[in-house]
C-alpha cells in the first residue's frame, strides 16, 4: 500500500496515518531513524548505521528518500553489507557504466541497470515483509503529491524514491509516475512519526551543501567521467540514432566540460538546482516537525555525483555516530532501557 499526503490509500479510501502512543511506564519508547536525500553523500548513512550496530541501537522504524532509502531499506532488510560492498566496488567509470542513456525516456539515463541490479540483489523481499517497519519516500509527478510507499517489491519501492528528475526515468507504480523523494520530504522525520517511532534521530546530509566561494569550473564533471559518457554516446551514434551529429565526442565534451570563464556545465546545473531546492524544502519541513536529535553530516567536499568516494564517506558517518551516541542516550525523552541496551563509543 502507498499513502500520499493527502491520507489517500490505494484504493483511494480515506486512510488515517497511525500516531505515536505515548511511551508509558514499562515500555520502551520506539526510535524512528529518518535517513535524508542527497545521491552520492547518503553512502555517509552507511557508517552511521555501522556504529549504531556497534553500539547496540537498533530503531524501531526507518523511513528514507532517496539514497536515504536505498540504504534504509537495505538494512532493514538485512542486506547492509551487501550495499556497503555495492559502494566500495564503485570506480567512477563502473558509475557511468551502470547509467545507460536514454533519448527517448524522461530522464538521460534509463536506470534500467541499476534497477535490474536492485532487483537481483532484493529478490522476493517486499516492504511489508522487513522485520522493521520501513517507508520509501517518493513524488508523483502529475500532482506534485506525497507518496510513502509501504508495500510491495522492495526493489520496487527504492527505485522509485531516488529517480532523479532529469536524469533518472520515473518509475510507474500502480499507474502512478513517481520520481525522487526529495521534492517532497527531503528528510522524512514526519514518515517516522506517523509510523509510531516516539522518538526520531534523524540524518541530514545535505547540510551547508553549497559550495561558497569556489571556482565555477571546479565543480563541472571531471575527464574521466565525460570520456566514458562521450563513449556512450558514440555508441548510440553508431546505431544511427543521433543522425547529423558529426562529433558526438565534441558535443558530449562541450556540454559537460567547461571552463571557468563558461559557466556551469548541464550536468552541474541539474544537480546545483535540484541541491538547493531540497536544501531549502529540508529547511522548511524541519522548522516544522523537528526531530528530536538531527544528525548533521558536513560534507561539502564531496560533490552529488562523487558515488565512488564511499569509503571515505562511510568513514565520516562512523565519526560522527560516534560523536552524536552521548547526545542520543541522553536525550531527556529516551528510559533507562534504552540507555541500558546502548553503549557510547
Amino acid at each position: 500500500m502507498w499513502n500520499d499526503e493527502s491520507g489517500a490509500a490505494a484504493s483511494l479510501a480515506p486512510a488515517r496515518a497511525p500516531v505515536a502512543t505515548p511511551a508509558g511506564p514499562g515500555r520502551r519508547p520506539k526510535i524512528g531513524l529518518a535517513l535524508g536525500a542527497g545521491a552520492a553523500r547518503g553512502w555517509c548513512h552507511i557508517g552511521i548505521l555501522r556504529e549504531f550496530e556497534a553500539a547496540g541501537l537498533k530503531p524501531d522504524i526507518i523511513a528514507g528518500t532517496s539514497i536515504g532509502a536505498l540504504v534504509g531499506g537495505c538494512y532493514a532488510a538485512g542486506e547492509l553489507d551487501a550495499v556497503e560492498r555495492f559502494s566500495l566496488s564503485l570506480s567512477r567509470r563502473r558509475v557511468l557504466s551502470l547509467l545507460d542513456l536514454s533519448f527517448s525516456g524522461g530522464g538521460i539515463f534509463s536506470g534500467v541497470r541499476l534497477r535490474e541490479m536492485l532487483e537481483a540483489a532484493l529478490i522476493g523481499k517486499t516492504v511489508e515483509g522487513l522485520s522493521i517497519p520501513f517507508a520509501a519516500v517518493a513524488t508523483e509527478i502529475s500532482t506534485g503529491h506525497e507518496i510513502w510507499l509501504r508495500s510491495g517489491p522492495l526493489a520496487r519501492a527504492l527505485n522509485a524514491s531516488y529517480a532523479l528528475p532529469g536524469l533518472l526515468e520515473p518509475l510507474n507504480v500502480d499507474g502512478r509516475w513517481l520520481f525522487d523523494g526529495a521534492l517532497v520530504n527531503p528528510i522524512p522525520v514526519s514518515v517516522c512519526r506517523a509510523l509510531g517511532a516516539d522518538i526520531v534521530i534523524a540524518v541530514n546530509v545535505v547540510s551547508d551543501s553549497m559550495f561558497r566561494g569556489t571556482v565555477i569550473g571546479d565543480r563541472n564533471i571531471g575527464d574521466e567521467t565525460t570520456d566514458v559518457l562521450a563513449k556512450k554516446v558514440e555508441d548510440v551514434a553508431g546505431r544511427g540514432w543521433l543522425g547529423g551529429v558529426a562529433s558526438p565526442t565534441a558535443l558530449i565534451k562541450r556540454r559537460l566540460r567547461r571552463g571557468a570563464h563558461d559557466g556551469p556545465g548541464v550536468a552541474s546545473v541539474m544537480l546545483d538546482a535540484f541541491s538547493i531546492t531540497q536544501d531549502r524544502i529540508a529547511r522548511s519541513r524541519l522548522a516544522g516537525d523537528p526531530p528530536d536529535v538531527l544528525i548533521n553530516a558536513r560534507l561539502e567536499k564531496f560533490g552529488l555525483f562523487d558515488f565512488h568516494r564511499a569509503a571515505e564517506m562511510i568513514e565520516i558517518g562512523r565519526e560522527i555516530a560516534r560523536r552524536r551516541l552521548p547526545d542520543i542516550l541522553e536525550h531527556a525523552s529516551m528510559s533507562k532501557a534504552v540507555e541500558r541496551s546502548v553503549t557510547t563509543a
